[in-house]
């Protein structure tokens, strides 16, 4: 009896992904936990794992493919010993109907091997197949964009959510009076200041989500920034004795600032929980745990793995566990779980020795902490003229849930912790 694969909703807001990789072909045998493909989310790329044994009867998507709907068909598994003709069977049912309203025609994914040719815009006539993704076919019929009058840059030249977006932006709509303008989405109009050649990047999935939110978070929330300069040459100093005492092997840590400053946001969210909390029309939400985010550079963007409960451990357990969660959030291995949620942000460019920066509030979440360089800087010491290390940390907040009041107190309390970080440790 054969199997369908589906593509797999990988988070609570997935609603398509890319099928990045396949990693087992038509006709290789397939064990329970085999890693099968490689699923590229609004936010990571996450491997597929077979929840059955079998046979690889059919690939129905092809690897590279971006806009599959979840829940679409993306291959078939066949028993061991089954007529590979029961996987073409399965795969017919992967045939995508549009409304009849729409008079949008059947559209059939292209057989495997088979390279169809990518259609001129508004050559395809009414009742030819036109190849689209179920969303990019949703938002068109919402916008009132005739699908024959854009060009895909999916592959194969299928319509995908990118080439509707555009669409709408260029404001290409149906006209009943006469026929739509062609359109093609992936050449939009840019006018280069020196008029020179560029190279085009496609946009990956986390790249796009991160536009989109953060767009909408500066956009949308009300926020401010307070900042505060902390003298940490006691943190330095306390940082040396205790990486000099790390064991050898499986228990080693090497504590970074970072990780002072994640344990220090800790206890200060303790202190001051006014600031764990997010925004809603209906009510403020307070929560509970102090789960901290971490942004991390990846290649395709900004990524937020999340220290889970940070004020119940201690700095070695919070250094050990960052370096496995910015270790796979490069590698786009993270699970769904260590990058969802959270309630608090950091983001350090010190080690780029970036002196000061604001940064943009990650939603739903209320606050984000700057974290510069810690340089020397004159200061006054006990009365005096001298030098000390210094490090700036500039604290945004929404001003719907945290007012400039509740911000100065978590500074103050912050600032406190990190020029006395033996209170850390009690």
């Amino acid at each position: 009896m054969t199997v369908n694969i589906l593509m797999p909703a990988l988070s609570p807001t997935m609603t398509e992904g890319k099928l990045s990789k396949w990693h087992k072909g038509e006709g290789d045998s397939i064990s329970t936990g085999d890693i099968i493909a490689e699923i590229e989310t609004d936010k990571a790329t996450m491997e597929l794992e077979a929840v059955d044994d079998g046979v690889m009867g059919k690939i129905v998507v092809l690897e590279g493919t971006e806009g599959v709907a979840v829940n679409a068909l993306i291959a078939v598994l066949l028993e061991e010993g089954e007529n590979p003709s029961a996987a073409e069977s399965a795969a017919s049912f992967a045939e995508i109907r549009a409304p009849e309203s729409t008079e949008v025609p059947l559209i059939k994914p292209p057989i495997i091997g088979q390279v169809r040719p990518i259609p001129q815009a508004g050559s395809i006539d009414k009742g030819s197949r036109i190849f689209a993704s179920p969303l990019a076919k949703r938002l068109a019929i919402d916008a009132g964009i005739e699908l024959s009058s854009i060009t895909g840059s999916g592959p194969h030249g299928r319509i995908v959510k990118s080439d509707v977006e555009a669409a709408k932006i260029i404001g290409k709509k149906t006209v009943s009076t006469a026929p739509a303008s062609p359109i093609v989405a992936s050449a939009l109009p840019v006018t280069l200041g020196t008029g020179g050649s560029y190279t085009e990047t496609p946009n990956s999935g986390i790249r796009k989500i991160i536009a989109e939110r953060l767009t909408a978070s500066s956009r949308d929330i009300p926020s401010y920034t307070v900042t505060v300069d902390c003298e940490i040459d006691q943190l330095l100093a306390m940082r040396l004795e205790l990486n000099n005492r790390s064991p050898e092997g499986s228990g080693a840590y090497k504590i970074s600032v970072n990780d002072f400053i994640i344990r220090a946001i800790a206890l200060t969210m303790c202190k001051v929980p006014g600031v764990n909390t997010s925004w809603t029309e209906a009510a403020i939400l307070q929560y509970a745990d102090v789960d901290i985010s971490v942004a991390v550079s990846t290649p395709d963007g900004l990524i937020t793995p999340i220290i889970r409960k940070a004020d119940q451990k201690g700095l070695a357990e919070i250094s050990i566990e960052m370096k496995g969660l910015a270790l796979r959030a490069r590698d786009n291995k993270l699970m769904p779980e260590e990058f969802q949620g959270g309630g608090f942000t950091i983001s350090n460019l010190g080690m780029y020795g970036v002196k000061e920066f604001s940064s943009i509030i990650n939603p739903p979440q209320s606050c984000i902490m700057s974290v510069g360089a810690g340089e020397q800087r004159p200061a006054v010491i006990n009365g005096a003229l001298g030098i000390a290390t210094m490090m700036s940390c500039t604290l945004t907040s929404d001003h719907r849930t945290v007012d400039g009041a509740l911000s100065a107190r978590f500074l103050q309390a912050f600032k406190s912790m990190v020029e006395d970080p033996l209170t850390m440790l009690l």
